[in-house]
């Protein structure tokens, strides 16, 4: 059994703010007290970073406009005991997925932080 670290993507919409930073504010608020309302507090919420084409230069992950925002937010959770990378990935989404209901969410990294010495 190994332990990983999980990194999702999801797509929050934010509605009714004036700026980039308004959204970024109200979207990671919104999604982290969901995800404590359903005991999730040991997921980590962060905005996300986009690359820009150009310059090559990462900037936050935020658009708005018509007064609507969309936000890209980063969570990130340790899943222990997976079987397997794929494993920890379908745990990640389950959990994560079961609090953030009709939220897009995408798995964007997983890194193994620990294997258990009996599977060395």
């Amino acid at each position: 059994m190994s332990n990983y670290l999980v990194a999702m993507e999801a797509a929050w919409l934010v509605r009714d703010v004036d700026n980039v930073e308004d959204a970024i504010g109200v979207a990671v608020s919104e999604a982290g007290k969901r995800l404590n309302d359903s005991g999730k507090e040991y997921v980590e919420v962060n905005v996300g970073g986009t690359q820009c084409p150009a310059c090559a230069e990462v900037f936050d992950s935020a658009f708005v406009a018509a007064d609507t925002a969309l936000v890209g937010l980063l969570l990130e959770m340790d899943v222990f005991n997976a079987d397997s990378e794929e494993h920890a990935k379908r745990i990640a989404k389950s959990e994560v997925g079961g609090a953030l209901r009709d939220v897009p969410l995408s798995v964007v990294e997983t890194v193994l932080t620990e294997e258990d010495e009996d599977d060395e």
